[in-house]
């Protein structure tokens, strides 16, 4: 059986959520697109990292996203997408390269020079495997 390093907590806390009083809780649907980013994405990142990884942004409703300025149609209100760290710029870079190579993925982006990636997972229609550096 496969070890999850990963908790739905983390993949659904919202400070601004928090802070407007917004329950930011995935249905059934985006729910299961999270434990599929999990185990196909995340934790193989994790695994390759070999210690924790920060998840800037996982899961958002609607009302979160909008008031974060996220895309319209972000990933992220489906449960498939999440931005997350390994504390470094260098680490960061590494991990994005490895994964972009090794790993089923729809898109996956080393943001703001490095300081997060931006990684998706579709789990009903076909990934993409775009990958982007902004």
């Amino acid at each position: 059986m496969t070890k999850f390093n990963f908790r739905l907590s983390e993949l659904t806390y919202s400070r601004v959520a928090k802070l407007h009083g917004i329950d930011n809780v995935p249905t059934g649907t985006e729910y299961i697109n999270l434990a599929n980013l999990v185990q196909f994405v995340l934790q193989p990142m994790r695994d390759k990292h070999g210690s924790p990884l920060l998840v800037n942004s996982g899961y958002r409703c609607p009302e979160v996203n909008k008031i974060v300025g996220g895309a319209q149609n972000s990933q992220h209100m489906l449960g498939e997408a999440a931005d997350i760290t390994t504390g470094s710029i260098a680490k960061n870079a590494a991990l994005f390269e490895w994964a972009s190579k090794n790993l089923p993925f729809d898109q996956i982006i080393l943001e703001l020079s490095g300081k997060w990636i931006h990684v998706s997972y579709k789990t009903i229609g076909e990934n993409r495997y775009q990958v982007l550096r902004t």
